[in-house]
């Protein structure tokens, strides 16, 4: 069986979606589509607006046949460490290779890795701005290009991984389709994730641009996860917490600690807190990426704990993929997950299950412990 892979969030699953699904069979002749996709939060550090399980099950009626969890400790994080993680699931499930959206497919990527090793050589000196506007000043000067929009940064960050890990997978980069990334309005039938978790959060409709699993679930939302309905908790923490305690979040870093500890004691909503945190030196993404962080407890030897002991968390499939799983399972190195038991919550899987926990906090629905993949019949093959 030959399989075709896709490193995904599907924040929601919508028709764009759809299409990549579909182009990636065409492109690659592939008759198995492997999905890594997010849990509950998102490489910008925000909670999905559907949980993982109706992300799982839109995905597998619409053309995925396995879907994989992209464990919390890779998924939370920036485009560079999100990208090697899933190409390391990919690359153990034995996916040949894997195709992706960019705004300009036609660039040469590996021309950008080869300029950022040369721009590591001199180090991130200069504090008075990003390492992103850094590079993007020295990208310009070597290729002509700056990496400016998400899904650019994204294909960089694959071939990047790629590269780095020195693993078979051949990228194929096609061209996004319909809206751009940011943008808010919904005309035609396909629209960006951003647009329909806006007008989600309007309430307008967006049954032209989902699938009707999708938009069934998006009307039985009790509430919007956002991060205002998390801030009691991280604000609580940080008040409480002593700084030496918040010096040992992971990358808590340069006095950020006593940074979010005065934000927080000033600051009664979310927004005001993130906006009293950021600096030209940090992002919006590092530093909901830092909430996080914050929020869940998580410290630099239990990330890297987890990174040295990475699993493959199968959150469903088809037939066609649970037999692909059958035909690859004695030449896969990493371990299989189909349940989260004690055994898997108190170990491998429990900085998921402390991250399903606090999704809960927008769904009554256990998203761990105990649950079984979903499946379908059939295969995952799109529907006309």
């Amino acid at each position: 069986m030959k399989a075709v892979g896709l490193i995904t969030e599907y924040n929601p699953f919508h028709n764009g979606h759809i299409y990549h699904l579909r182009k990636a069979r065409e492109i690659t002749g592939a008759n198995v589509v492997v999905v890594v996709m997010s849990g509950n939060f998102t490489q910008r550090g925000e909670p999905t607006i559907l949980n993982k399980w109706q992300r799982t099950q839109a995905a597998l009626e619409n053309g995925a046949d396995l879907v994989i969890e992209l464990p919390t400790f890779m998924a939370v994080q920036p485009a560079h460490r999100f990208a090697d993680g899933a190409i390391r699931l990919l690359a153990a499930l034995q996916v040949p290779s894997i195709v992706f959206g960019a705004e300009h497919p036609d660039w040469d990527f590996d021309q950008f890795v080869q300029a950022e090793a040369h721009f590591m050589k001199d180090g991130f000196a200069r504090y008075n701005a990003t390492f992103a506007t850094q590079f993007n000043q020295e990208l310009k000067q070597a290729t002509g290009h700056t990496l400016t929009e998400p899904n650019d940064i994204l294909a960089f960050a694959y071939h990047k991984a790629i590269v780095k890990q020195r693993v078979g997978i051949k990228p194929v980069a096609i061209a996004r389709q319909g809206s751009q990334y940011h943008d808010q309005s919904i005309t035609g039938t396909i629209a960006s994730a951003s647009a329909i978790r806006q007008a989600v959060l309007g309430g307008r409709p967006v049954d032209q641009v989902v699938p009707k699993q999708t938009a069934n679930d998006l009307s039985h939302l009790d509430s919007i996860p956002d991060w205002q309905i998390l801030y009691p908790l991280l604000r609580n923490y940080l008040i409480q917490a002593p700084i030496g305690e918040l010096q040992t979040i992971y990358q808590m870093t340069e006095g950020l600690e006593h940074r979010m500890k005065r934000a927080a004691q000033q600051s009664l909503t979310f927004n005001q807190f993130i906006r009293q945190l950021k600096t030209k030196r940090y992002t919006y993404s590092h530093l909901l990426r830092l909430c996080f962080y914050t929020v869940m407890q998580m410290r630099e030897d239990q990330v890297q704990m987890y990174l040295q002991q990475p699993y493959l968390r199968i959150l469903g499939f088809s037939n066609d993929g649970r037999q692909y799983l059958h035909t690859i399972k004695k030449r896969v190195s990493l371990p299989l997950i189909t349940k989260c038991g004690q055994a898997e919550r108190d170990h491998l899987l429990n900085l998921d299950y402390r991250a399903g926990k606090l999704y809960q906090l927008f769904t009554p629905y256990e998203q761990d412990l105990k649950r079984a993949p979903v499946m379908i019949s059939g295969s995952g093959t799109v529907k006309e």
